[in-house]
């Protein structure tokens, strides 16, 4: 499979990317795309004013499939697309040797005339702190709502999609996987499949063994105090300190996960290194693998259409193992088999925008009427 990222189950087939041999790599620079990708603004109201002071005018891709123009009755399912921390919208079209951006990728799948076309939303909720896990919270913003209750209804005005939530995913990667897991138990209303690479779950292992490398990077150089290293960080160009993401991406999460209604970041460890309990509950309390045990998101669960989860097997931030649980919890949950895609493949972390497609295959094919 991995030669040709050719993908069967049973006798359906998920899409096929050409193999090596049949694919122009000369491509250092672009690829035309057989639909359109347009670029679009959204003023958000929900993110007006929001604590950190980011920008509420948000870029949003819109990808529309071949022949959507010549077709003006037809309509489309709608797959929303989560990136990961640190990554923005425009980070889509980053480039990386012999390999395609995963907008070419996605115009490949509809491109090739086997799977049923749909439109991609790319979607973005980037914050000064490098991410927002795709929540609300009183430290960074409305993200959740944002994206379920702004970026959805301006998409369906404006572009034929089927508006509905049987007709319409949410997928992504990383913190974009675990945003893809969450805010489909949250709003079943709106999202009626997910797909979810690499995506963060079972905090207790995927968090909690980086925690004590946390505070002795905080202790060691900024004496423990997060307002050092904030003030510091924003007084030079970031990731000229070892240390700088680490540091920025834990500050990030706790400010999704645990901030207080006046915005004060609790962090979920101590000096030491120690989980602080009744701060690392909070967290847990949005740890999808948690989630999914609890009757009204096993319900939510339930009424998923499609559910797709991969990870790598040597995922450095031992994911394949959330996902592994996330599975189990399905099951737990009562989610039909037939109903999910679960694959463990070889790859760490970085690098696998080549998954993509084929979840996305997949779920076109599912929530095409």
């Amino acid at each position: 499979m991995q030669a040709d990222l050719q993908l069967l189950i049973g006798d359906r087939h998920l899409g096929r990317l050409p193999p090596a041999n049949e694919r122009k790599l000369m491509l250092p620079w672009s690829d035309e795309l057989a639909g359109r990708l347009d670029h679009k603004v959204i003023d958000s109201a929900l993110l007006r004013g929001n604590p950190l002071g980011d920008p509420h005018e948000r870029p949003l891709y819109v990808y529309v499939p071949p022949g959507y123009d010549d077709h003006p009755e037809r309509r489309y399912p709608a797959i929303y697309v989560l990136q990961g921390y640190t990554a923005h919208v425009s980070m889509w079209f980053n480039r990386t040797p012999f390999r395609r951006t995963y907008p070419e990728l996605a115009d490949g799948v509809f491109s090739a005339g086997d799977v049923p076309p749909a439109i991609v939303v790319y979607v973005d909720a980037w914050t000064s702190l490098g991410g927002s896990q795709y929540l609300d919270s009183p430290a960074t913003g409305r993200y959740h709502s944002y994206l379920c209750d702004e970026v959805v209804p301006w998409v369906d005005a404006r572009y034929r999609t089927l508006a509905g939530r049987d007709h319409r995913a949410v997928t992504g990667k990383s913190s974009g996987g675990g945003g893809a897991m969450v805010t489909a138990m949250l709003r079943p209303d709106v999202f009626g499949a997910l797909a979810t690479h690499a995506g963060d779950s079972l905090f207790e292992v995927s968090f909690r063994f980086g925690l004590p490398d946390i505070a002795r990077r905080l202790r060691d150089m900024y004496g423990g105090s997060y307002d050092k290293f904030l003030s510091d960080f924003r007084s030079r160009i970031a990731g000229t300190r070892d240390g700088d993401l680490e540091l920025m991406e834990m500050y990030a999460y706790a400010a999704a996960y645990s901030a207080d209604e006046d915005g004060t970041v609790r962090l979920p460890f101590d000096d030491t290194g120690a989980v602080i309990p009744e701060v690392w509950e909070r967290w847990l309390a949005r740890d999808p693998v948690v989630m999914a045990a609890r009757p009204e998101y096993a319900e939510a669960l339930r009424s998923m259409r499609a559910i797709w989860v991969d990870a790598g097997t040597r995922d450095e931030y031992y994911l394949d193992l959330g996902a592994t649980a996330f599975r189990r919890a399905l099951e737990a949950a009562g989610v039909p088999d037939e109903r999910i895609y679960f694959e463990l493949f070889d790859a760490g972390h970085g690098a696998i925008e080549y998954r993509y497609p084929l979840a996305l295959a997949w779920l076109s094919r599912r929530l095409s009427p």
